[in-house]
């Protein structure tokens, strides 16, 4: 399968109890973009917590290796220092790593160390900053409710953020859990709405199951993927049916083919119909809401008074 003369090429990102930080993997795409460029055969070693499908550190044979690239991160400690004693003989060389002890046998292990950063030496560029050009990406705020108690037997708030989160995990997206909750002392959470709409209107798509979640991603004029977790339907179905907003998912129909083919709507034709919708709510002549009556309602004398 290997060719003698074969690269291995390894990382944090290779180390059962490492990190694959999204720096290591882009400064990895630039290393192998320079070994395709150059014509050399080349593996790459994964985390099994990070790929699955390896290849992992158990299924390499490290005689079918002439040469080893240590790629990112920080030449440090046992686990480098273990790929030295599995690969002693092969030539290794570490590429844009950090030299935090020149005198660490994790450092002094490599034939050549070509540094991003060491003492007493000017810092390069990051591995990460020229790789290749990445395809965008569709960001989306999540917005799930766990409370909402006084549903009762009708509440299917755990079903339905099981059921959204596990298929979300498979979208190739930016996946960003939000809050519709304010606070001004924890940093975490929005202080005021506007700072939540402020970050809603740069989305590309909501998916909630919360009437707030649905209302302030249109007023945004952001789409919204809306789920209602009661039972029969509650206030989320009625305000999407109030807002004219057809993105609507009954808990018990959390099918992959209906959350598809709304996610696909809703990236597409739905982000014309947010702004549509959200324009709407600021227009000269809007939707009625319960306001509009509340000054004939305080002027109105009680019946029987």
């Amino acid at each position: 399968m290997h060719g003698r003369d074969r690269i291995l090429v390894t990382g944090w990102f290779s180390f059962l109890h490492g990190e694959a930080t999204a720096g290591d993997v882009l400064a990895l795409r630039r290393v192998e973009e320079v070994l395709r460029s150059a014509g050399l055969a080349h593996d790459v070693v994964w985390s099994p917590g990070f790929r699955a499908d390896g290849p992992h550190f158990a299924d390499v044979d490290p005689a079918a290796y002439s040469r080893l690239v240590f790629v990112c991160g920080p030449a440090h400690g046992p686990q480098v220092e273990e790929v030295h004693r599995r690969f002693a003989h092969c030539v290794r060389i570490a590429v844009g790593v950090s030299v935090v002890d020149p005198r660490s046998p994790a450092v002094t292990g490599f034939h050549q160390v070509l540094a991003r950063d060491a003492a007493g030496a000017a810092p390069t560029l990051d591995l990460a900053a020229r790789a290749p050009s990445l395809p965008a990406r569709p960001v989306v705020g999540v917005v799930l409710t766990h409370g909402q108690q006084e549903y009762g037997g009708q509440r299917r708030h755990e079903e339905v953020a099981a059921g959204l989160t596990r298929w979300l995990a498979g979208k190739d997206c930016a996946r960003l859990e939000l809050e519709t909750r304010l606070d001004a002392h924890d940093w975490r959470l929005c202080g005021t709405p506007a700072q939540l709409e402020a970050v809603l209107a740069r989305l590309d798509l909501v998916v909630t199951d919360r009437l707030h979640g649905l209302v302030l991603a249109l007023r945004a004029g952001t789409p919204a993927l809306a789920v209602d977790p009661v039972a029969g339907g509650a206030k989320v179905t009625a305000q999407a049916r109030a807002c004219g907003w057809p993105a609507l998912v009954a808990a018990g129909r959390l099918e992959e083919g209906v959350l598809d083919r709304w996610w696909d709507w809703c990236l597409t034709d739905g982000r014309e119909e947010a702004g549509r919708i959200g324009a709407g709510f600021r227009s000269a002549r809007p939707l009625p809401d319960a306001a509009d009556a509340l000054v004939a309602a305080l002027e109105a004398r009680p019946a029987g008074r």
